[in-house]
Formats: C-alpha cells, structure tokens, sequence
C-alpha cells in the first residue's frame, strides 16, 4: 500500500477518533452537571474545534498524539474526584465501546467473506484496511489514556480511588507529568526506543486478538 493511500485511510479515523473521545469527555461532564465544554463550543463531532494541530503532527512521526483537552471545571460536580474520574473514564470508554462494535462487523465480513482480506480490489483493500485501522486506533489511543501519569485520563480515574490528601498531592503532578510523558516521547523518537510502544503493546495485542484474531 502507498504513503499516499495510507494517509488516505489513516487521516480521517484519526480525526474521528481524536474527536469522539474528546466530545465523550465533554458530553459526560455536561452530564454531570459541568457545561464548560458546551459553553466553550467544545460538545461537538466536528473535528476541527478538537484537533491539536502539534499533536496530530506528533502522531504521525511518533505514532503518540493528543487532540486539544476539552475543557472542564470540577467544581460544577457534586462529587468532585467521583464525576472527575467518571469524565476522565469516558473518553478511553468510547474508544474501547468504537472498536468492539467495529470489530463485530470485521468479524461479520470475514465470516461471510473470508478472501477479502487478500482481495485484489483496491476498493476491498481499502474497506478492510480502514476498517482494521479504525479498530487499532481506537484501541491504541484508549490504552494510551489509561496510562497512570498525570494529564493523562489513567490519573484522574486512580485519583477517584483515593483519599483526598493523596489526590491533591497525585494531580498537583501535572505539569512534572506533561514534562515527563515529552521527554519520553523525544527520547522514542530520536533514540528509537519505542518506549510508549513497549507499554501499550502487550495489552494492544492482547485485544487485538480478542477481538479479531489478530495482532500486530
């Protein structure tokens, strides 16, 4: 398969991807009473007022990237660290909810059409392909935000499992964690360490054939 018409697979799904988990975010806070995301024009499918320009960037050099965090504020909650950790779960929730449905059809097509995986029709090739990718993305990037450092979503659902001295204390770590998660993500790239890659992996794999019966 060309670059060209790997971008042309890859482009719009990560566009989606990035926009649904990011609306997820913002549609369960608006649900839990915050409607920051909403006032701010950020509760919507409309990838352009969620895409991070640097972000989409890095996920193709590093295959790691972000979109803009909608904005929340917890103070609109009843339950500060309870709704925080409910809004953080629901952007990887709907990540992982995409790709199971997604995977029921994959199964589905290779049920009734087992050679279309190797077919020779660039329509078929690209059908199936986008249709794996989208699986793999939405699985990678909900494996990705489950990782326990702060910003990223993994910290704020621990933060709802413990006391409150030990959640102010874990989240005041943010920007110490944002540093730690780019340093991480530069020494990927220039040392070729794939050192995200070797956390998210096992658990990738592991679903991936759950799923579908396959793996990278």
């Amino acid at each position: 398969m060309t670059f060209i018409l790997r971008l042309v697979i890859q482009i719009p799904i990560l566009l989606m991807t990035l926009t649904i988990h990011e609306f997820s975010h913002g549609y369960a806070a608006y649900l839990l009473g915050d409607d920051t995301a909403k006032r701010a024009g950020r509760l919507t499918l409309n990838p352009i007022s969620h895409i991070d320009p640097f972000g989409l960037i890095m996920l193709f050099i590093v295959h790691i990237g972000w979109a803009k965090p909608v904005p929340i504020n917890p103070y609109n909650f009843k339950n500060f660290k309870r709704d925080t950790a409910i809004t953080a779960a629901a952007g990887p929730a709907s990540n992982f909810l995409i790709a199971i449905l997604l995977s029921v059809f994959f199964n589905l097509i290779m049920k009734f059409n087992p050679t279309m995986m190797h077919s020779q029709s660039l329509l078929s090739t690209m059908g199936i392909s986008m249709l794996y990718y989208a699986i793999l993305i939405n699985l990678a990037l909900g494996i990705f935000n489950l990782i326990p450092i702060p910003p990223m979503d993994g910290s704020k659902i621990l933060g709802g499992f413990l006391s409150d001295e030990a959640y102010y204390k874990y989240t005041a770590q943010e920007q110490r964690g944002a540093q730690l998660l780019m340093i991480i993500f530069a020494a990927s790239y220039l040392l070729n360490l794939n050192l995200i890659g070797s956390i998210i992996m096992p658990p990738l794999n592991f679903l991936l054939n759950l799923l579908i019966g396959q793996s990278l």
